[in-house]
């Protein structure tokens, strides 16, 4: 591992990275009360979100399972991780807020924060509404994971927050751009997914550049402390994707679900894969530590 820094943005190269995301906002955005066709009823012989995404896929539990349970299951897997989704935008939007709380109003960057802002509201609405659509009730983080995303947000700053930020979207990333491709998975959520890429392309743009630019000059200790933050964080957010109660409402056994889910390799190594360049980013910036790196491994992202 390494532990340099790519050196930080100069701030005239900072504001053009900010004007150029503005005008891609303005040139590249969806509304998704137009873009979405939130009217026609729910097509039950489509899945949820790619099989090969399902925490199930792969083990014997699967193969036992009729078509209409697997395509139940992936629905409500695909609710639960909108559901979870929506929990990290509005712990984003506070973290973003506080940032730039009483700065420079005429400063581009501020103003592509509120426009982040105002895309993280939209969306969060996007992928209520795809959950109610998909039958699915209220997945919510456990207890605990919500008391630490409260304490997270109110405390976490400068490259903490923003690699954290990262984090989060990066594996939404590349899980949703399979499932927008597929045409197994129904339409509505294929265009619901197709929209959170296009859009936050741009967020995890800016969340990489600000990252740069708050560990510039961070010393030794920052950097470890930092680390861990930002892996814990990484830990809640991944395991709190797919909520327990998903295979109950899908008709399943949940002991023999979860038990099987657990050792599922398969699922694993689909959580690996779309980390790789996540990772390498992390190393590069000195965030990808020993400590930082168990966190990781238990959340099977490294």
């Amino acid at each position: 591992m390494t532990s340099s820094t790519s050196s930080a943005t100069e701030p005239a190269e900072r504001e053009e990275i900010a004007r150029r995301l503005l005008d891609s906002s303005e040139a590249l955005s969806f509304d998704p009360n137009t873009e979405v066709d939130w009217e026609t009823p729910l097509d039950t012989d489509y899945h949820g979100a790619s099989p090969e995404w399902s925490t199930l896929y792969g083990t014997a539990y699967w193969n036992e399972m009729t078509e209409d349970q697997k395509r139940e299951l992936t629905r409500q897997e695909a609710a639960s991780v909108a559901s979870t989704g929506i929990w990290f935008e509005m712990i984003l939007q506070q973290m973003i807020l506080r940032d730039f709380y009483a700065k420079d109003p005429t400063d581009p960057a501020f103003q592509w924060a509120l426009t982040e802002i105002a895309d993280e509201c939209r969306h969060s609405i996007m992928f209520a509404r795809g959950a109610a659509k998909l039958r699915a009730p209220a997945y919510r983080p456990s207890r605990i994971v919500v008391e630490l995303g409260r304490a997270f947000k109110t405390v976490a700053f400068g490259e903490a927050a923003y690699a954290a930020i990262l984090v989060a979207e990066e594996v939404l990333d590349v899980m949703q751009r399979d499932w927008m491709r597929d045409e197994r998975v129904v339409p509505f959520v294929r265009t619901v997914n197709n929209i959170h890429v296009v859009e936050e392309s741009r967020h995890m743009k800016f969340a990489r550049e600000e990252t740069k630019e708050r560990l510039e000059g961070a010393g030794w200790v920052r950097r470890q402390i930092n680390a861990v933050v930002v892996a814990i964080a990484s830990y809640c957010i991944v395991g709190s994707m797919v909520n327990k109660k998903v295979y109950a409402n899908a008709g399943l056994d949940t002991k023999r679900a979860l038990r099987e889910a657990k050792a599922n390799e398969q699922h694993k190594s689909m959580l690996r894969s779309s980390c790789a360049g996540l990772m390498e980013f992390l190393d590069s910036a000195g965030l990808l530590t020993k400590a930082s790196t168990w966190f990781y491994k238990r959340a099977n992202l490294i």
